[in-house]
């Protein structure tokens, strides 16, 4: 991989296994420093011992146990990625979990707003804490996780969905109060993963999960899903100077030519193109409805 994050120094939470880790990875290879947090702080030591074998000359890693959702937390973990590296340049919000599983007037109440709690506000509380640096610099990248929760109804798992529609609305949202300082915020669709949230679905079962869902991820797990890299290699992508300009958007690693996007500046910056949006009649072919 070229190194086209020499010198750049980001936090990537939610990085001590599965996407994290290897977007961890990817941004080493491209030549970041990167300080890795997760709650399992057990996990999170393995997963530092594993990076540092793609440390390359001058760079840096370090980790630090943290749960997103806690302000004292996340304050941590940013006072600490600043005092080591001296700046930070970039934040990947990975961290993340389903929630409960099953109807909402059935699940957990605490469990749906824990789900809250870690997806939604534990982005929210990461941006606000590296913003002062960004801003300070006049630059930066955020990149957002999401996925299909955020494009589509997930029955029976409705604090997900919700929690990863909210997510990419906020990216789209910051990206607008931030542009004037040149940080660019986006959010990636990464695939079908084979991870263990994956596993998380299978264990649940079709009575949890409904049967449609949990057919689909059995089919995922024979098929293998999608590769981790292409959603590792798009959060390189949209944290490089490669993507400057590019902000306010929801990409997906497997559908969207993004290596070309570079390109398409204008059209982007002019548009809804990658954004969550109201479909009108006549955007269906309707003739009834609004002509507004």
């Amino acid at each position: 991989m070229t190194k086209v994050l020499e010198n750049k120094k980001a936090i990537v939470t939610g990085a001590n296994q599965g996407l994290g880790l290897e977007i961890a990875k990817r941004y080493l290879l491209a030549g970041a420093s990167v300080c890795i947090c997760a709650r399992n702080e057990g996990k999170l030591a393995h997963a530092k011992q594993h990076l540092e074998a793609f440390l390359g000359a001058g760079q840096e890693i370090l980790s630090v146990g943290a749960d997103v959702s806690r302000s004292e937390d996340v304050d941590d973990v940013v006072r600490r990625a600043g005092d080591r590296f001296g700046r930070i340049d970039i934040l990947v919000n990975n961290a993340g979990i389903y929630g409960p599983k099953g109807t909402v007037d059935d699940v957990d109440w605490q469990e749906w707003a824990r789900a809250m709690e870690i997806n939604l506000n534990g982005s929210v509380l990461m941006c606000r804490a590296v913003l002062p640096h960004m801003k300070r610099q006049r630059k930066g990248k955020i990149v957002q996780l999401s996925g299909g929760g955020a494009t589509k109804p997930l029955p029976r798992l409705s604090a997900y969905a919700v929690s990863k529609a909210a997510v990419v609305r906020f990216a789209e949202t910051l990206a607008e109060e931030v542009r004037e300082y040149n940080i660019d915020v986006n959010a990636i669709a990464p695939g079908s993963l084979n991870t263990r949230m994956l596993q998380e679905i299978l264990e649940a079962g079709p009575a949890a999960v409904g049967k449609e869902f949990y057919d689909g991820a059995v089919e995922q797990a024979e098929r293998g899903g999608t590769p981790l890299q292409k959603g590792a290699d798009l959060a390189v992508f949209l944290a490089s100077s490669l993507s400057d300009g590019i902000t306010g958007k929801l990409i997906a690693a497997v559908w969207d030519p993004w290596l070309s996007l570079g390109e398409h500046k204008e059209d982007l910056q002019s548009s809804d193109i990658y954004t969550l949006r109201r479909i009108l009649p006549k955007d269906r072919g309707k003739k009834w409805g609004s002509d507004q």
